[in-house]
């Protein structure tokens, strides 16, 4: 990493969610990982969702040898039966869910005229179908609670397709689709009065595994970017942040990226 957070944990308004079930999905790595642990460390019961249960297991004894609770659950998102198992093993472990974290996302680097379908499935299983299929689990499990979150990670090029296209037109298609999931449950939630924080965060280059997955090469690049990034940690923050606004404030969305990236 080029460098890490310092940010903390003792935001006001974060002690109504301690001892609350938050279920976050890409929980392995990156992001997913921070928030994760930044949302132990505050007090929360962290449910660990992805598909290497290795490193699910590791981050579960980081947050328990740091005082929290963690659960592993491995799971292949990109399956419905797999996210309704996982949500029965939440329910069954800690009586279901208070916060959802869907941040478990991914996409593919290559021109639109020469990309592969299964490629484009496989963007959309995860980032689109997944998401949606959380949400609509989770939904059951928060009627009639006073406090519960759903946020969804979702990037730049949900705003605008990244200058260029630079190969990531269609990752920046789903991502426009989960902002407009987002928008439209919103309307959904706000005309039955269900009081359910809802909102996305949108980073813009973070120093995770992205890059090594979408360029689908052996080893993460040396150089990973021509100018500072955003570390994981930066995207907790926020993420936490949303959590930390009084019951009747709801964040929609915080864009974010680094001061040195241009676009």
């Amino acid at each position: 990493m080029q460098g890490s957070a310092t940010w903390g944990t003792k935001m006001e308004g974060l002690e109504r969610w301690q001892g609350k079930v938050a279920l976050v999905t890409g929980a392995s790595s990156g992001i997913g990982m921070a928030i994760a642990k930044v949302l132990a460390r505050a007090g929360l019961r962290v449910v660990l969702a992805g598909r290497r249960a290795e490193r699910l297991e590791r981050v579960a004894r980081d947050i328990a040898g740091q005082g929290g609770e963690a659960l592993p659950v491995s799971a292949d998102l990109r399956k419905e039966d797999a996210i309704r198992a996982m949500f029965q093993a939440v329910r069954r472990a800690w009586g279901g869910l208070d916060v959802l974290v869907n941040n478990a996302g991914m996409g593919y680097r290559s021109e639109f005229s020469t990309t592969d379908a299964a490629d484009w499935r496989e963007v959309l299983d995860v980032n689109v179908l997944a998401l949606s299929i959380c949400i609509r689990e989770a939904l059951e499990d928060m009627k009639g609670k006073q406090d519960a979150a759903i946020i969804n990670i979702s990037s730049l090029a949900g705003h605008r397709v990244p200058p260029g296209g630079r190969g990531f037109t269609f990752y920046a298609a789903s991502k426009h689709a989960v902002r407009a999931i987002t928008e439209g449950l919103r309307d959904e939630l706000a005309a039955k009065g269900v009081h359910i924080k809802l909102g996305t965060v949108s980073p813009g280059t973070v120093e995770t595994e992205f890059q090594q997955v979408a360029t689908k090469v052996g080893a993460k690049p040396l150089k990973y970017a021509d100018f500072r990034v955003l570390d994981p940690e930066d995207v907790a923050q926020a993420a936490l942040f949303m959590l930390s606004t009084p019951r009747h404030v709801q964040i929609s969305d915080i864009a974010m990226r680094s001061v040195e990236q241009p676009h």
